[in-house]
């Protein structure tokens, strides 16, 4: 059975009188309502006409154009509320306009570029209905907990707090809500952000897109607060025991070492003030302890894990009386690794997201996805820039140029890898000409060095540089 708005056409074991007792989106035309006539079952070129007609499955041409979009430009100028009929008439204006930054908020009811003409209608007719949820994770949000970096900055120390968030956050997503189209991009400077495309996310309303996001909520402090996290009850949600099993113990032994959570006694006191010691009997042994290891110890074994063994001993076989003793060690361990997600982002339609494959203007870094099966071989300071961009459009351009003048001397076809060993160790001795990476090719060539291995040919160039 065929089905769509104004449909003239229904499948034969519908009469006429049948549909007329439905809906006004399934009535057929007057005419066959009279003649009670059925569609012949099979293929008929002319009711295909019919179905193409505005009846199959297809577009809506007005979404892309009721799509808000925010352009930086280079002088701080913002402009919100860009709107286009088409991907080309998008393209036709970053170009023209070059923003330094573009991000990307939700689909209006109307075109967002003309939500002037509709205010004064009083009807509300210009608000956001449809948006993809979008989480924003920042790592500056880390500073109480990461000792390598702060700020903006960020090293391959600190970055698996980043591998943290999109594995407890991409699993949960796809199976306790069972969402399946989400993006994860590379921020371009500090963070990572996360797209949730599918339908039924992209029409939450602002108060299902805040449960979402409480959902996740676990980490409530701040860089002052002696207690980061706290739970209730006698076990963990299942998420949060699935989140710890799976991902967080075994992330925080790798962050015992690179951030050497306990090797300074300022660190160390941040951890004690965690513990709810009120007569401080734990604490001020565990104090002692690790004071006369500071001035006594020979062991090989790193301090840091030595000192958490220790701690986890004493809590998870302390005193029952002390309430929460044992849920310590827990804490502690979401209060350094659990995601700390940017909640008002998350939470508001109306909120604008930088695009992927953006450039960051602070770092030069291409907003490159992230793959969440493999998220922990992604290294923040390996992705593209936009110098190394242009630079491979420079390799390119010149490889062509010295190719085609190879072809035209009769030289041997350009070999890709040698050329750009060439290429690159020219780079250290000044400029690059399409003549100078001919010539030394073809010096190359004739010594039949371009035969030997790659020390060989460095070593021919490297000469004739010089």
């Amino acid at each position: 059975m065929l089905i769509g708005h104004g449909m003239q056409v229904i499948c034969s074991n519908m009469t006429g009188e049948q549909v007329s007792k439905g809906s006004d989106d399934m009535m057929i035309d007057e005419y066959e309502q009279k003649q009670g006539s059925v569609v012949p079952e099979g293929f008929n070129s002319h009711y295909l006409k019919v179905y193409y007609d505005g009846k199959h499955p297809a577009c809506d041409q007005s979404y892309f154009s009721r799509r808000e979009f925010s352009f930086t430009l280079d002088n701080d100028v913002y402009l919100r509320f860009q709107s286009f009929n088409s991907a080309s008439e998008l393209e036709s204006s970053v170009k023209e306009k070059c923003p330094v930054k573009i991000d990307v908020g939700p689909v209006y009811s109307v075109d967002p570029s003309k939500r002037h003409a509709y205010a004064q209608s009083g009807d509300n007719v210009f608000t956001p209905v449809e948006r993809e949820l979008i989480f924003d994770i920042d790592m500056s949000d880390y500073d109480d907990v990461r000792y390598c970096c702060s700020g903006a900055d960020v090293c391959l120390e600190c970055w698996p707090l980043m591998t943290i968030a999109i594995k407890v956050i991409d699993t949960a997503l796809r199976d306790d809500f069972g969402f399946s189209h989400i993006l994860w991009v590379y921020s371009g400077r500090r963070g990572v952000h996360c797209w949730v495309c599918d339908g039924k996310a992209r029409r939450l309303t602002n108060e299902q897109r805040a449960a979402i996001a409480d959902y996740f909520r676990v980490y409530k402090g701040n860089e002052n607060s002696q207690k980061k996290v706290s739970f209730t009850g006698h076990a963990l949600h299942p998420f949060l025991s699935r989140a710890y099993t799976g991902v967080l113990t075994e992330f925080f032994k790798k962050l015992l070492l690179s951030q050497k959570i306990f090797s300074t006694e300022e660190r160390y006191e941040k951890i004690l003030d965690m513990i709810p010691d009120p007569d401080q009997s734990i604490t001020s042994e565990l104090r002692g302890r690790w004071q006369e290891k500071r001035q006594t110890s020979s062991s090989k074994e790193d301090i840091n894990v030595v000192r958490w063994e220790q701690l986890k001993t004493m809590l998870q076989s302390g005193k029952p009386k002390v309430q929460g003793l044992r849920r310590c060690v827990e804490e502690i361990v979401f209060s350094f690794t659990y995601p700390r997600l940017d909640m008002e982002v998350s939470k508001h339609m109306n909120h604008l997201l930088k695009a992927p494959f953006c450039v960051h203007p602070k770092t030069g870094r291409v907003c490159v996805p992230i793959d969440p099966n493999h998220c922990e071989d992604f290294d923040p300071t390996a992705v593209p820039t936009l110098s190394t961009l242009l630079e491979q459009l420079n390799i390119g351009g010149l490889r062509a140029e010295v190719s085609r003048k190879m072809f035209a001397s009769g030289e041997p076809a350009l070999n890709e890898k040698m050329f750009s060993i060439i290429y690159h160790r020219m780079g250290q001795n000044g400029t690059r000409t399409i003549d100078q990476v001919f010539q030394i090719i073809v010096s190359a060539a004739s010594a039949k060095i371009l035969q030997g291995g790659d020390g060989k040919l460095l070593h021919c160039q490297t000469a004739a540089v010089q």
